[in-house]
C-alpha cells in the first residue's frame, strides 16, 4: 500500500550502506587463454583495487593479495594498471608505484586472437604461488598502459619520471625486461599512451600529444619498426594532429591497424591495411596517412570514442575471423555491436549499455555493461544471438523495480538557442507518493568537464529518487557522446556554457510542472563542483541549495597547483595563463562570494592532489563569514573521488541531513547529524 507523504520524506530500502556496497568498481577486463581477469575497486577494503580471475571451470578468485593495490598514478586518474599474458601478471602497486610480476598458479593455455605463440613471455612454473615480486626499482617512477613484447621477452609501458623535485614529470615509452632493466624507446613529447605491439611483433603503435592539448583536443598516432635489440626505427606519424583526436589504436590479427578519429566531427573507426603499414614506400601516400573508414554503414551522428581520462579504455576488440566487437554512442546512449569482415555493423540487442572496457573472443564480447534497471556487471555476450551471461555483479544488493526510477532522455533549449541534453529521473517509490506540491529537484553537474552522464542504473541517484526527489543528470555543452562541435561549445566558456545549461535544465523542469521552484538543488564533484559553485555564486537565486564534492573554487589557484596531465587544461576551458589572469579571477567563485544567497555543503578528501583541500576550505570559510548555512565535511585518507565505504555512507547521509535541515522537512532515515553553521 502506497502512503501519501511529502516529497523528500519517503522511507527507502536504498540506504547509504547499499550505495556503498553497490559502488564496487568493475574495470579493466582482460582475457588470457580461457581465463578472464578484471579489477574490483572495493570500498569495504579502503578502496583497494584487486585483480580478480575467473577460471574456465567458473571458479572466481583474487589474484593480488592484500595489501597490494593495483592502481597507477600516471596522469593521476590511472587505468591500464595491469597486464596478463600467458599466465604471468604485471601490475603497478599504488603504495610504491613499482611494477610487480606474479606468475599465476594454473597458467592458461595459448593466448587469444592476434596473440601468436612464441618462446617469449611465459609463466615460470617455479615461481607459481610465490606472490608478487618487484620488477622495477624503488624510486619516483610511475608506470601504466602495459603491453607484451613477446619476441623480446619484455613488456612496454608508459613511464612518468618524478625524480627531480619541482620539475614537471617527464613521460616516455620504455621497455621493461624480465630482470627489471628499462630501455628508453621514445621521448620528447609531453604525453604518451596506448603503446601496442603488432601481432607479428615487428611494429609498435602509440599516441602522443603536447601541452596545451588534451587527448580529446588533438593527438598523433605514430608507428615504428621494432629492431632486434628492442629499439625503434623508421618512426612516422600516420594520423592525427592538433585538431584531430585519435583514440584506441590497436592491431588486428590480420596485421591491419585500427583506430578512432574525430576528423569528421564524430569519433569514427578507421583502418590502415596490412600492406600499407608494412610498405615503407607508401609513407607519403595520403591514404596511408589517414586510413580508410572501417565501417560501411556507420550510424549518423555516432561516436566510437571516449575522452581519454584513463588508460586502457576500449570501444573495439578484434574477435578474429575478420570480425570485431564494437561499442558506440548515439545521442548519448551507448550500444554494443559486431562488425563482419565486410565492415558491416550489426547491433547486438542485449538490453545492456557498454561501459568503458571491451575485449572479445571469436564467439563472445566481454565487457562491463549496465542498463537503466541494472547496476554495472561484467558480462559475456554472444556475438551471434546476443545471449548474456553475467560473470560478476558490482553489488550483491538488488532492489524491486518499484523503487527504481528509469532515466528519460530530454532535450531543452539553451541560452545560445542550441539543444542541450540530460537524463531526467522522476521520484519513484512503490510504498510512497505525494499528492501535494512538486518534488525538490537535484541537478547533477558531472565531472571532467569533458565527460558524460549515462542512463544506466546508478544507485546514488536512486538514493534520492526513492526518497521523493527528482533528479536531472545534465550533459551540458562540453560533454562527450554528441560530437566534437558539442564538446567544443565549452571551449573558452567554462563557467558560462555549463552553468547556463544547468540553469536551463531546472527551468525546463519547473516550466513543465516537474520541479518545485523553491527547492532547486545543484550538486557536483571535481569540475562538476566548480560548475555547482559558479552557478550558486554568479547566478544567485537560480538554486536554493548546493553540494560541492572536492569542487574547484579558485581557477587561478588550480592553474598553479595541479598535476601535469591537467596543467594546461584550463587553456582550452578559459584561456592561456597568466595572459588571461583577470579572466581566471573573474570566473572564480571564491572572488565573488558576496553574491551567494543559499546554503552550501562541502565534501573533501584531505589527500586530494587534483583539487587540493584548500580550495574547499577557503570557500567554506567565505560562506560561513557571509552568514549563510554551511557545512564542511573532510575525510582523512581520501584522494580525488571517494573510495572508502564509510566515506560514501557518511557523505550521502550528511547531504540528506543538510537538505532536510535547510528545507525544513524530516527525513525518514535516522542519520548522524552534521554540524551546520548559521542555521
Amino acid at each position: 500500500m502506497s502512503i501519501d507523504l511529502p516529497f523528500g520524506t519517503w522511507p527507502s530500502p536504498i540506504t547509504a550502506e547499499a550505495v556503498a556496497a553497490q559502488s564496487v568498481r568493475l574495470s579493466s577486463v582482460a582475457i588470457d587463454g580461457d581465463d578472464i581477469y578484471w579489477l574490483e575497486g572495493r570500498p569495504s577494503e579502503g578502496g583497494r583495487n584487486v585483480l580478480v580471475r575467473r577460471r574456465m571451470d567458473g571458479t572466481i578468485e583474487d589474484v593480488t593479495p592484500s595489501p597490494f593495490n593495483v592502481r597507477t598514478r600516471v596522469h593521476e586518474y590511472g587505468g591500464g594498471a595491469f597486464l596478463v599474458d600467458r599466465g604471468t601478471v604485471w601490475f603497478s602497486n599504488f603504495a610504491d608505484q613499482r611494477v610487480y610480476r606474479m606468475d599465476v598458479t594454473g597458467a592458461p593455455g595459448p593466448g587469444g586472437p592476434g596473440l601468436p605463440l612464441s618462446e617469449g613471455l611465459k609463466a615460470d612454473p617455479t615461481a607459481a604461488g610465490r606472490g608478487p615480486q618487484a620488477l622495477t626499482p624503488a624510486g619516483e617512477w610511475f608506470y601504466a598502459d602495459f603491453c607484451a613484447d613477446r619476441s623480446r621477452r619484455r613488456i612496454i609501458a608508459v613511464r612518468e619520471d618524478h625524480t627531480v623535485p619541482d620539475r614537471e614529470a617527464i613521460t616516455t615509452l620504455v621497455g621493461i625486461a624480465e630482470d627489471g632493466r628499462t630501455q628508453l624507446l621514445t621521448g620528447g613529447r609531453d604525453f604518451y599512451s596506448t603503446p601496442r605491439v603488432s601481432s607479428d611483433g615487428t611494429q609498435l603503435a602509440w599516441l602522443c600529444w603536447d601541452h596545451p592539448q588534451m587527448p580529446w583536443d588533438g593527438t598523433e598516432l605514430w608507428v615504428a619498426s621494432l629492431a632486434a635489440d628492442g629499439s625503434l626505427t623508421d618512426a612516422r606519424c600516420v594520423a592525427g594532429g592538433p585538431t584531430e583526436s585519435i583514440y584506441q589504436p590497436g592491431w588486428r590479427s590480420d596485421g591491419s591497424l585500427v583506430y578512432a578519429s574525430d576528423r569528421t566531427g564524430w569519433w569514427q573507426l578507421y583502418q590502415i591495411d596490412r600492406q600499407a603499414s608494412a610498405d615503407r614506400r607508401v609513407q607519403g601516400d595520403p591514404a596511408y596517412s589517414t586510413g580508410r573508414p572501417l565501417l560501411s554503414n556507420a550510424p549518423a551522428r555516432s561516436e566510437f570514442g571516449r575522452p581519454q581520462w584513463v588508460f586502457g579504455g576500449a570501444v573495439w576488440a578484434d574477435a578474429g575471423n575478420g570480425t570485431m566487437a564494437v561499442a558506440y554512442a548515439s545521442n548519448g546512449v551507448w550500444r554494443l555491436g559486431v562488425v563482419d569482415d565486410a565492415g558491416t555493423l550489426r547491433d547486438l540487442d542485449c538490453g545492456l549499455d557498454p561501459q568503458d572496457w571491451l575485449v572479445a573472443t571469436p564467439s563472445h564480447a566481454l565487457l562491463i555493461a549496465a542498463s537503466p534497471l541494472r547496476a554495472p556487471a561484467l558480462v559475456r555476450v554472444s556475438l551471434g544471438d546476443a545471449v548474456v551471461e553475467v560473470i560478476r555483479e558490482s553489488s550483491p544488493a538488488t532492489f524491486e523495480p518499484g523503487y527504481l526510477s528509469v532515466a528519460e532522455a530530454i532535450e531543452y533549449p539553451t541560452a545560445g538557442g542550441e539543444a542541450a541534453h540530460a537524463f531526467y529521473y522522476p521520484p519513484r517509490n512503490r510504498d510512497a507518493h505525494s499528492t501535494s506540491g512538486r518534488p525538490p529537484v537535484i541537478a547533477i553537474s558531472h565531472g571532467g568537464p569533458t565527460a558524460a552522464s549515462t542512463r544506466t542504473l546508478d544507485v546514488r541517484i536512486q538514493y534520492w529518487t526513492s526518497r521523493g526527489f527528482a533528479v536531472v543528470d545534465v550533459n551540458y555543452g562540453g560533454s562527450t557522446g554528441f560530437g566534437r562541435r558539442y564538446r567544443e561549445r565549452l571551449r573558452g566558456e567554462w563557467g558560462h556554457v555549463d552553468v547556463d545549461d544547468m540553469i536551463h535544465a531546472v527551468t525546463h523542469l519547473v516550466d513543465t510542472g516537474r520541479g518545485d521552484p523553491a527547492r532547486l538543488i545543484i550538486r557536483g564533484g571535481s569540475a562538476g563542483g566548480y560548475t555547482t559553485l559558479a552557478a550558486l555564486t554568479f547566478h544567485p537565486g537560480a538554486f536554493k541549495a548546493g553540494a560541492s564534492y572536492y569542487g574547484v573554487s579558485d581557477l587561478e589557484l588550480l592553474a598553479h597547483d595541479t598535476h601535469k596531465f591537467e596543467a594546461r587544461y584550463l587553456d582550452s576551458l578559459v584561456g592561456p595563463y597568466p595572459e588571461m589572469a583577470g579572466e581566471y579571477r573573474a570566473r572564480s567563485p571564491i572572488h565573488a562570494t558576496e553574491h551567494l544567497a543559499c546554503a552550501l555543503i562541502f565534501f573533501q578528501g584531505l589527500e586530494d592532489r587534483v583539487v587540493p583541500p584548500n580550495q574547499s576550505e577557503v570557500m567554506a570559510a567565505a560562506v560561513r563569514q557571509k552568514g549563510l548555512p554551511v557545512a564542511y565535511v573532510a575525510f582523512e585518507g581520501e584522494q580525488h573521488g571517494f573510495r572508502k565505504a564509510d566515506t560514501i555512507v557518511r557523505s550521502l547521509e550528511a547531504e540528506l541531513y543538510f537538505y532536510a535541515a535547510v528545507f525544513g522537512f524530516v527525513a525518514a532515515d535516522v542519520v548522524t547529524p552534521v554540524a551546520i553553521d548559521n542555521l
